[in-house]
């Protein structure tokens, strides 16, 4: 085998050793990752900061609250009922209907916060919080229920809505939360045990004219548009078409019947930078409240 003779020259390149960096350069990266470093921390900081300040509210708001079941089985109570043909007697539709709805006392609730319109729980999740309305959709996504300014927000009403006087659909929105707080447990809806569980289906919200009770049909999650955030529908065919949209885009199959003489109720929160995770229901049974309640 004949090997090559290395030249001197090539033996002089091998051997010639690399240039250490200037050291403005390793002063530059340290000032960089410290300047990082730093940073993170100021955000992890403020971010625990303001969801402790959330949890506090939480735990005052509960401290006074409240929230008492009551029962309307009367069948003017029950809104848009299908007919035993079109849903099985063996569907929990017809057990939902004999549970309680929830209703609220709203004078120390409005006390705190005159911009309150509802209370929400939704089961299967942490949801169980005072909603609030303002003339926009901005204000609340960064404060409290106080009213303080918090990257965190509230739970509120689209400004389009009208909690007494129901739309075709009805729009509530809140952050998704890592410490679960606020629309935090929403995710929850994807989950097969979630599902799996038909006690979950159910949602409750309390107003000042009325108690209600709403049954999930749709759950899922797609990048952020505003197709499902329509509030009221010009046609009928616009509000049909709706309607079966969002129930084929449902990740499960609840086997309920939705149509357009139905009032839908929409939860819409973050899943991340570019989705959202999404969860319709109908109105099943409203008990208008006594004026003295």
């Amino acid at each position: 085998m004949k090997y090559k003779k290395v030249s001197e020259k090539d033996l002089a390149k091998l051997n010639k050793k690399k240039k250490p960096l200037p050291s403005w350069i390793w002063f530059t990266f340290i000032i960089i990752s410290i300047a990082i470093v730093m940073v993170a921390e100021i955000k992890i900081t403020a971010w625990l900061k303001n969801s402790k300040k959330i949890e506090q509210q939480i735990e005052e708001i509960y401290k006074f609250v409240d929230i008492k079941e009551v029962y309307a089985e009367e069948k003017e109570n029950i809104v848009n009922p299908p007919s035993v043909e079109e849903v099985p007697k063996e569907n929990p539709y017809w057990d939902y209907l004999k549970l309680p709805l929830i209703s609220v006392d709203f004078n120390e609730l409005k006390a705190k916060n005159d911009e309150t319109v509802a209370f929400i729980k939704v089961n299967g999740t942490n949801i169980n919080y005072p909603v609030v309305q303002t003339k926009d959709n901005s204000y609340y996504l960064n404060h409290t229920y106080d009213k303080t300014a918090n990257p965190a927000g509230w739970v509120f009403l689209d400004y389009r809505n009208n909690i007494n006087q129901l739309d075709d659909n009805t729009i509530i929105y809140a952050h998704s939360m890592y410490n679960k707080t606020m629309f935090g447990s929403l995710k929850n809806i994807l989950t097969n045990n979630w599902y799996e569980n038909t006690d979950n289906y159910i949602i409750n919200i309390s107003s000042e004219k009325m108690n209600t009770m709403w049954q999930v049909f749709s759950v899922y999650d797609i990048p952020t548009e505003t197709y499902y955030l329509t509030s009221n529908f010009g046609t009928t065919e616009s509000h049909k078409e709706f309607i079966e949209t969002i129930k084929k885009r449902s990740i499960f199959d609840f086997k309920t019947k939705v149509n357009t003489n139905d009032k839908i109720l929409t939860l819409s929160t973050c899943k991340n930078d570019n989705e959202k995770v999404v969860l319709h229901a109908k109105l099943i049974k409203q008990q208008i409240r006594k004026t003295n309640e």
